[in-house]
């Protein structure tokens, strides 16, 4: 059975651009490959025409994948979600114990993780450790440090 996977409009949105370009300028380009290639001879001993039709049966994998995860995604209505606990797609300031330093994470789904914008996989191991907590829960999460207490400052959207 396929996974659901859940998404922004965003996210969403942006998947379905990727398999447009896929679809269109990718597919065109490689089945111009192919027929250069195909103009050129002897197939059977033609690297160009291989390394072609192998680039083809990734590309369509690649589609085929792409299509998949549309057909089963959800999207998340964001304004729906609260914020009196941690869930995917809230903004979470925390404070690490130890050294005292914040920092503010959005969750998000793996596919839309992007760490430079400060957006953590739902599957992290952060995030995993704040699911479910409160603002003033103490988290203990487990990174490749030790384990780290961080105390839930704000939870948001």
């Amino acid at each position: 059975m396929p996974e659901t996977q859940y998404f922004t409009q965003e996210g969403l949105d942006n998947l379905r651009e990727e398999l447009r370009k896929l679809e269109t300028i990718e597919r065109s380009s490689i089945s111009q490959q192919i027929a250069e290639a195909r103009d050129k001879g002897d197939l059977s001993e033609n690297a160009e025409y291989d390394a072609a039709k192998e680039a083809q049966g990734m590309l369509e994998m690649k589609i085929s994948k792409l299509q998949n995860k549309i057909i089963n995604a959800r999207v998340v209505d964001e304004t729906k979600l609260g914020v009196d606990k941690v869930l995917i797609f809230n903004k979470v300031t925390i404070k690490n114990c130890i050294n005292k330093s914040t920092m503010v994470y959005t969750l998000v789904p793996e596919n839309e993780a992007d760490l430079k914008k400060g957006k953590i996989s739902v599957n992290s191991p952060i995030s995993r450790g704040l699911l479910g907590k409160k603002v003033g829960d103490i988290a203990e999460i487990k990174v490749p440090a030790g384990l780290i207490p961080f105390e839930i400052i704000e939870i948001s959207r």
